[in-house]
Formats: C-alpha cells, sequence, structure tokens
C-alpha cells in the first residue's frame, strides 16, 4: 500500500500527468510523468489506471497490486525530483500475463526515460 501522501486521486492531477507529462512505454506499461518545478516541493503522487481490457477484476486487481508494490520500492528515486510531480502508470493487456520480474524492469526502464536518469 502506498501511504496517503503518495496517492494520486484528484482526476484533475490524473488528466494532467496523462496529457501534459512526459511519456515513456514498453509492451506492458506506459508510464506519464508530470513535473512542475515551480509549484513547492511536495512529495511524488502515483496514480494508476488498469482497464478492463487487461482481464476480469481479478487480474486487474493483482495487476494493480504488483504496480503499485513496485513503484513504492522506486519512489526513493522519484523524490529527487523538483517541486511537484504526478506519476501515473497505465499497465496495457500484456500486463496481464507478464511475471512480477518482466514488470519490474519494464517499470524501472521506463521510469528512467521519462525522469531522465
Amino acid at each position: 500500500m502506498l501511504p496517503a501522501v503518495h496517492r494520486l486521486a484528484d482526476s484533475d492531477d490524473f488528466r494532467r500527468a496523462v496529457r501534459g507529462g512526459r511519456r515513456a512505454g514498453c509492451a506492458t506499461l506506459v508510464v506519464h510523468l508530470w513535473v512542475d518545478a515551480d509549484a513547492p516541493a511536495a512529495p511524488t503522487q502515483v496514480g494508476f489506471t488498469v482497464s478492463k481490457a487487461v482481464g476480469n477484476a481479478a487480474t486487474r486487481n493483482r495487476v494493480k497490486r504488483r504496480l503499485r508494490h513496485l513503484t513504492r520500492e522506486r519512489l526513493p528515486d522519484l523524490e529527487g525530483l523538483p517541486g511537484r510531480a504526478a506519476l501515473v502508470v497505465r499497465a496495457l493487456p500484456a500486463a496481464a500475463e507478464a511475471s512480477y520480474a518482466t514488470l519490474g524492469a519494464d517499470l524501472g526502464r521506463t521510469l528512467d526515460r521519462v525522469s531522465g536518469t
């Protein structure tokens, strides 16, 4: 579970990250990162989108739990961003069959590309 300060719950913030942020994708997921360097420093907020195309409710929840856990491990890497940041992780249908290790590798690779590290 992500701490409450790291949860992205506002639909406007989701929309801002998806439409205005940097994007990187791979076979299993797409990551959108929006950074407002002019805003006061705040913890990075993370949201997840897993559509019905990924599978039934049990499959979608399993994918979301895996992504949430993997993202929580990567939060310290994102804390160095200036200002306020919002991250949206969107699972693609291939995420349903992907292993935990594959999802972790894909998440790490896409986060590195959008964060510029």
